[in-house]
């Protein structure tokens, strides 16, 4: 553990707990910027792009419900209607799984795969403008390598929580 704050204005003053804010809130606002984008131009929200780049990685036979809502961090309930929504717009189809009676298996359409073309070419585009352009372009390839580590240390920290 930390050394403990004596107080909340050392607390909030402290570097690290700056630097972390301003990650989340730079994730945040870029969330919403990007996002807007995507469900303005595509007409699917940024959750649903997320969940058809998660199926066009895995591509094959497709992926349980288990593994997209472990994927995205979201409750197998959430998930389930997420991917019934998807399903109805023509994006997903569900199939039995062989490895599991009980389980479904959940693939990309043909109109998924489309909307996931049309949604990434936006979301290059405006990764970047928002993301990359504002940084040196010396520093992004060991900012891009830098975030991967965050990811996969904060991965196997959810990992461990479960």
């Amino acid at each position: 553990m930390g050394e403990a704050f004596a107080t909340a204005k050392e607390a909030a003053d402290d570097e690290s707990v700056i630097a972390f804010g301003r990650f989340l809130g730079a994730a945040s606002r870029l969330e919403h910027v990007l996002g807007r984008e995507i469900e303005e131009r595509c007409g699917i929200s940024h959750l649903m792009f997320e969940v058809l780049l998660i199926l066009a990685r895995a591509g094959g036979p497709g992926l349980s419900m288990r593994t997209i809502s472990h994927e995205q961090v979201l409750t197998t309930g959430g998930v389930t209607r997420l991917i019934d929504r998807m399903e109805a717009a023509g994006l997903v189809e569900r199939s039995d799984n062989p490895a599991d009676r009980r389980g479904r298996i959940v693939r990309l359409t043909a109109v998924g795969e489309a909307k996931a073309v049309e949604a990434s070419g936006v979301h290059r585009a405006n990764i970047q403008q928002y993301f990359l352009e504002p940084l040196p372009a010396e520093h992004r390839a060991a900012f891009a390598e830098d975030l991967r580590i965050l990811s996969r240390t904060a991965g196997e920290a959810v990992g461990r929580l479960r």
